[in-house]
């Protein structure tokens, strides 16, 4: 997922939010509703934090989506919709926001919402100290910057208490997506009395966190593979959330999530390749393809030769992403045409998708024989004869998969040999923070439909930077994009393009594959929002239908 300076963008593109299994509206009276209101889901990966200042992955997002509150929510078609504000003033330039809360709103643990609360929560998530990775997302309202890089005070941060139900926002310039980024939990309100009471284990398990969302977070542990999410009796819309519990399971194996979808036991499952092929026309069936691109990361800061471009290339060169679709995956997720995936915007003059049009064929074409010819080439100029590097991944059965593809692909570059590491996911997401690792897959998921919420990784500064890429060149199209062309939205488009363009040419990161999430969903489970961008799966509204 990620944005690191935003700027003024005309006309985003932005993708659609999909209404699972309910192609209607909710029903109409309480008599099409189940007596049994739990839904049993399955999950693909654990919860690392419930902290929002310091969540990075999607199940922790989702969870916070499902459990917290902010000024919008996400309605169908990822339209922002008012939630804890009842009304929003912008300034004629763009850069001013003043919010009415809604009143009454309260915690889980009876404290009053306050617009305080959202002003310590993003003081909080740029203060330094508390070494949040997403703070950069905060860098568009004044002083953000600033404070995180310890030059300014965490009081002049841009975000002020008018008084106990008015907030206003200042930003450094004009953000059309704003509000989108309001209704992300990076941006929801945090109840200070429960940071401050819980210290260091604030979010760290189910009781040592607040809620103001649909639902409270119960029976996680910390480091368990099950949890389950009740209805929150004070939560301001209750009226509105139907399901009495979520039961959520961590399955590292579709065949273990699809079983127990098959035995009534999951109301939900991913599928892997095979599975898909035996269930396209199963009416409980969807396909749906993420704002996601798998990529391979080379460690330059561990591993000196990756520093060599050749060797970089020859890498990438040796991998046919179509075989890795096609003959392993096989689960409609499709080769990548570059770091940037499909969906995140179009030309504004031309109206020509930004993956095609930064399109850099060599960046991902298979080509065994040129391969060879550059790793024997980088290996001379290296003075190595062969190199042995291990190859970090999680400990699901699609990351295996691809592990040993790659494993078998690189194979053919004579002196290198691949040792595969399957982690549980928590501990692989920390070592990739931490850049300890030789290569790694890693997986990015869009908040936004724009092509910056990619790009951003790689710039210099990056927190999600870990592989010790740097090009000048690089960052001044960034810089470009971002501040000196903001307005300009053609500029800005081209100076993204041309950085694509680099980023593909000088081998920055490997990517493999953009990602799909084929998946079973009960016929009787209506009103799931699925968003491909960001947080996939909101609750809220959810309800069983009788059968």
């Amino acid at each position: 997922m990620k944005l690191k300076k935003t700027t003024s963008i005309v006309g985003i593109a932005l993708l659609t939010t999909f209404t699972l299994a309910a192609c209607g509206k909710k029903a109409d009276n309480t008599s099409s509703y189940s007596d049994k209101q739990t839904l049993n889901w399955t999950e693909s990966a654990m919860i690392s934090t419930q902290d929002p200042s310091l969540a990075t992955d999607t199940t922790s997002f989702n969870t916070l989506l499902n459990t917290q509150e902010g000024l919008y929510r996400l309605g169908k078609n990822q339209k922002p919709e008012l939630a804890l504000a009842t009304k929003a003033k912008v300034s004629a330039d763009g850069k001013t926001y003043d919010f009415t809360l809604r009143k009454g709103v309260k915690w889980s643990n009876g404290d009053t919402l306050t617009a305080q609360d959202f002003v310590y929560a993003y003081q909080r998530t740029v203060d330094p100290k508390t070494k949040s990775s997403m703070a950069f997302y905060l860098y568009q309202i004044e002083n953000a910057k600033a404070i995180n890089q310890s030059e300014k005070a965490v009081n002049t941060l841009g975000v002020k208490a008018l008084d106990d139900y008015h907030l206003q926002i200042k930003l450094t310039k004009p953000v059309p997506y704003f509000k989108t980024l309001l209704a992300f939990p990076l941006f929801f309100p945090q109840n200070e009395n429960a940071v401050k009471k819980f210290g260091d284990k604030y979010g760290t398990q189910a009781k040592y966190q607040v809620f103001l969302g649909p639902y409270r977070l119960t029976k996680w542990t910390g480091s368990n593979k099950k949890w389950t999410l009740v209805k929150n009796n004070t939560y301001w819309d209750k009226k509105n959330v139907h399901l009495k519990e979520i039961n959520s399971l961590v399955t590292e194996s579709t065949t273990t999530s699809y079983n127990l979808f098959q035995s009534n036991k999951a109301d939900e499952t991913l599928l892997s390749g095979a599975q898909v092929a035996a269930n396209k026309n199963n009416e409980a069936y969807h396909q749906r393809k993420a704002s996601a691109i798998q990529r391979l990361e080379l460690n330059q800061t561990k591993v000196e030769a990756f520093k060599n471009l050749k060797l970089r290339k020859a890498i990438s060169l040796a991998i046919n992403r179509q075989s890795l679709t096609n003959n392993v995956l096989k689960d409609g997720s499709v080769p990548a045409k570059g770091f940037v995936p499909s969906g995140m915007g179009e030309n504004p003059k031309t109206g020509q998708a930004f993956q095609d049009e930064a399109y850099v064929k060599a960046g991902v074409a298979y080509n065994l024989k040129e391969a060879k010819k550059l790793w024997q080439e980088g290996l001379k100029e290296e003075g190595l004869d062969s190199l042995t590097v291990t190859l970090s991944v999680s400990d699901t059965d699609s990351a295996k998969q691809v592990a040993e593809f790659l494993q078998s692909q690189l194979a053919k570059l004579d002196g290198l040999k691949i040792e595969v590491q399957s982690l549980p996911y928590t501990q692989l997401i920390a070592r990739q923070s931490a850049s300890d690792y030789d290569m790694t897959v890693k997986n990015w998921q869009a908040i936004l439909a724009d092509p910056i919420n990619f790009l951003d990784v790689f710039e210099k500064g990056s927190s999600y930077n870990t592989s010790g890429y740097d090009s000048t060149e690089f960052n001044r199209l960034l810089t470009e994009a971002e501040d000196t062309y903001a307005n300009q939205p053609e500029k800005r488009w081209q100076a993204l393009v041309k950085a694509e363009k680099v980023l593909m040419n000088e081998q920055g990161t490997i990517p493999l594959f953009q990602v799909a999430k084929p998946q079973l969903l009960r016929t009787n489970v209506k009103n799931v929002l699925y968003n491909p961008v960001g947080c996939p799966y909101d609750f809220k509204e959810a309800y069983i239908a009788n059968k």
